[in-house]
């Protein structure tokens, strides 16, 4: 087993790092799908909020409501694509046992402490259109690229630390496979694939998640969730949401879910915020959405700067172009001369050959 551990640290460590760091927070909130990209070496993030859930009860047994506090705590480091994170939910619920009487009890505790580690294996890259400048069309034309997804895998362990009400009979297993398309500039579609409590009662499941960036500061979302259970009943989930970036660091969110399974339907209802401590080394080159730059959250996946090439070099390709074109320009015009010249119309170029000569003349004369 010791060996191989090593053997897997040994092959990440001699892969190509891609950087994934963006001006903009990556945040996964408020929707339940993960982007393939993580947040970036030494980047620790938080992400947090509270949650109020209604179920309209069908069983003679079943927890009517529960709220609570969910913590998602992420952190890079040893590599731009590795992530590692930490999912921890504490909330309290309602028990109702339905008979002749209604009775209710209220539990308690942590529900979810569950460890991973996030890596991205395929980094799509996009052809920048916006340097075209001879065609309108092929500027305008849609990348058949963007059908290509980001490709990146997820790995987790369900641990036992819970509370008495929530305890499982032992350690599980979480796997997922992250996909995501960059539509455009501001659409942006994310695909999960995973796999929960394996080696137990294993469900499995989709989910997809489409956001669309209004602006640089609002960004809306729509969700939708299917799960297949071994014991308990299949449920289907449909979400929407929406974001609101205060600065580069911090995000504040809210949505709405509803669940429909075969002998109840719940309403859920969200409100939290992601912030992060940067301290990413500024020297590290990081690519832009074209160039398929991490797009994990809302706004880092849909508004970044590029940051590939330094200004000084941009302001440099510009003036060298505006030199370029003073000089096709002048050429054009000493045509357009010569040109009226040779029709024998008058012409400043005409004007500027006589009076030169008349100068050289007066200038001979008084030397004589």
């Amino acid at each position: 087993m010791k060996q191989l551990f090593l053997l897997i640290v040994c092959y990440l460590a001699f892969l190509q790092v891609n950087a994934q760091y963006t001006e903009i927070i990556n945040s996964k909130r408020p929707g339940f799908s993960e982007s393939p990209y993580g947040v970036g070496t030494n980047v620790f993030q938080v992400e947090s909020g509270f949650f109020y859930r209604k179920n309209q009860i069908a069983k003679t047994f079943d927890i009517d409501n529960s709220y609570g506090a969910n913590v998602f705590l992420r952190y890079g480091k040893f590599l731009e694509k590795l992530e590692i994170n930490l999912d921890f939910i504490y909330q309290k619920d309602r028990v109702v046992f339905h008979n002749i009487l209604n009775s209710y009890t209220n539990v308690s505790g942590i529900s979810r402490l569950t460890f991973g580690a996030k890596y991205l294996i395929y980094n799509q890259k996009y052809t920048d259109k916006s340097k075209e400048i001879h065609s309108w069309k092929k500027r305008t034309s849609f990348d058949k690229k963007r059908l290509i997804p980001s490709v990146g895998a997820y790995v987790g362990v369900n641990t036992n630390f819970l509370s008495p009400y929530y305890k499982e009979e032992g350690i599980s297993l979480k796997g997922a496979i992250l996909l995501q398309n960059d539509i455009s500039s501001r659409f942006v579609v994310l695909t999960n694939l995973y796999a929960d409590k394996i080696m137990q009662d294993m469900e499995y499941g989709y989910i997809l998640t489409a956001t669309y960036a209004i602006n640089l500061k609002w960004s809306i979302f729509g969700e939708n969730q299917g799960i297949r259970k071994k014991i308990e009943n299949n449920e289907m989930q449909f979400g929407v949401g929406t974001a609101y970036l205060l600065n580069n660091n911090v995000q504040f969110d809210f949505a709405a879910r509803t669940t429909f399974a075969a002998k109840s339907n719940d309403v859920y209802l969200a409100l939290g915020g992601s912030w992060r401590l940067d301290k990413h080394v500024k020297e590290t080159k990081s690519e832009d959405v074209l160039k398929g730059e991490k797009k994990g959250s809302f706004f880092s996946r849909l508004f970044k700067k590029k940051r590939g090439k330094a200004p000084k070099t941009r302001n440099i390709k510009a003036k060298k172009r505006k030199v370029k074109e003073k000089k096709i320009k002048k050429k054009r015009k000493k045509k357009r001369r010569i040109k009226k010249a040779k029709k024998g119309t008058p012409s400043f170029y005409d004007e500027d050959k006589k009076s030169k000569k008349k100068k050289r003349k007066r200038k001979r004369k008084n030397k004589e």
